[in-house]
């Protein structure tokens, strides 16, 4: 059985009114490769430093299928509104 793929993203929304753009673009991949989302904005703390203003996990069957989604024409047509309107750290991991 292989382990889960989630994507880990920290992100700081420089352009409130425009992020919802990338939020609405980045579906088609999502809906595609089965994104499930465990964390999507909500109420966060920053105990060690700055983090960003919103946080998201998303989790995927696999780390195959996350790196997948990632590199997808669809996803990559999304993050160009994600570059645009916020910037983030980001990392795409296997579960344990």
């Amino acid at each position: 059985m292989s382990k889960k793929g989630y994507w880990m993203a920290m992100v700081e929304v420089t352009d409130p009114e425009n992020y919802p753009l990338y939020i609405a673009a980045n579906k088609a991949a999502f809906d595609k490769y089965g994104a499930k989302f465990l964390t999507r904005g909500g109420q966060s703390s920053s105990p060690e430093g700055s983090s960003g203003n919103r946080h998201v996990i998303i989790e995927f069957e696999s780390y195959a299928v996350a790196l997948a989604c990632f590199h997808s024409p669809e996803y990559q047509a999304a993050l160009k509104f994600r570059r645009l309107y916020s910037t983030s750290h980001f990392a795409i991991v296997e579960g344990a």
